[in-house]
């Protein structure tokens, strides 16, 4: 796996705009390569913030929207249009103003989907976190070498106890080593019941972006980086095949080591 490079902006504004103009390049770039490109969006304040940025940047139109995948690192198992889903506060912040095809926006399942079972939502979260995982294996190709495509880029927003994804502190998820996608029961964070990628397919990508801003980001930006083991700190986990970028504005990046590590590059 790739060693973690940082790049620390002024602001969470600043953060979001650059990270968005990265986007636009990195999808630009895989598109003309390979014809298409995938990405994997997160959710939270700072995953929307990418969203919106890229929404209002005049480069957005250099994407061709109809050859691109869209999937999801985790998503809260509620009702379809449930405004607390990441799908739909992503269709809000960007994907209902650009020209996606559709079928290539792979949202997780909801609760109130094929997989409900009419009982809590428990009883169904399950069975729809190996629907999304036979999604991911069907689009995977002979070139991906495994259950998952290889994403381009899979963004990922670090929450203060150093969550990634739905993959939490100890819980069984950040333990998982076989299935590319569970179900998590008894979140801390509600709502308690969720879908989320595991480490394997997070590792899949080609590049993993950790995205932290906000002074409450400042100690799991420090644990993380510091060699902390993935079961007590996730975000420290996460790494891409070829990059692993954390991308901070400098209140989250205020108690790293200055020295500690290089300047990524562009």
């Amino acid at each position: 796996m790739s060693t973690p490079q940082l790049v620390v902006h002024r602001d969470k504004e600043l953060m979001a705009q650059a990270a968005a103009a990265r986007l636009i390049t990195k999808i630009v770039d895989a598109q003309a390569a390979r014809g298409s490109a995938s990405i994997v969006l997160t959710g939270g304040r700072n995953g929307n913030g990418v969203l919106a940025a890229l929404a209002a940047a005049p480069a957005r139109d250099a994407i061709d929207w109809s050859r691109l995948d869209l999937w999801w690192g985790d998503e809260r198992y509620l009702p379809e249009g449930d405004p607390e889903r990441n799908v739909t506060q992503a269709r809000a912040a960007l994907l209902d103003a650009v020209p996606l095809d559709p079928k290539r926006v792979h949202a997780m399942p909801a609760s109130d989907g094929p997989y409900a079972t009419g009982g809590s939502a428990g009883d169904g979260v399950d069975t729809a976190a190996a629907a999304y995982a036979a999604e991911l294996a069907a689009a995977a190709g002979p070139e991906d070498h495994g259950p998952v495509p290889t994403f381009d880029v899979l963004m990922l927003g670090v929450g203060p106890d150093t969550h990634v994804a739905s993959l939490f502190p100890e819980l069984p998820g950040v333990r998982e080593t076989e299935r590319t996608v569970v179900g998590v029961h008894g979140a801390p964070k509600p709502p308690p019941t969720r879908i989320s990628l595991t480490l394997p397919a997070i590792r899949a990508a080609r590049e993993v972006w950790l995205l932290a801003a906000g002074e409450d980001k400042a100690e799991a930006a420090a644990i993380a980086l510091s060699g902390a083991g993935e079961i007590q700190a996730p975000a420290a986990g996460a790494r891409g095949r070829a990059r692993t970028l954390w991308l901070l504005d400098s209140a989250a990046a205020s108690r790293l080591p200055r020295d500690l590590y290089p300047p990524a590059s562009p």
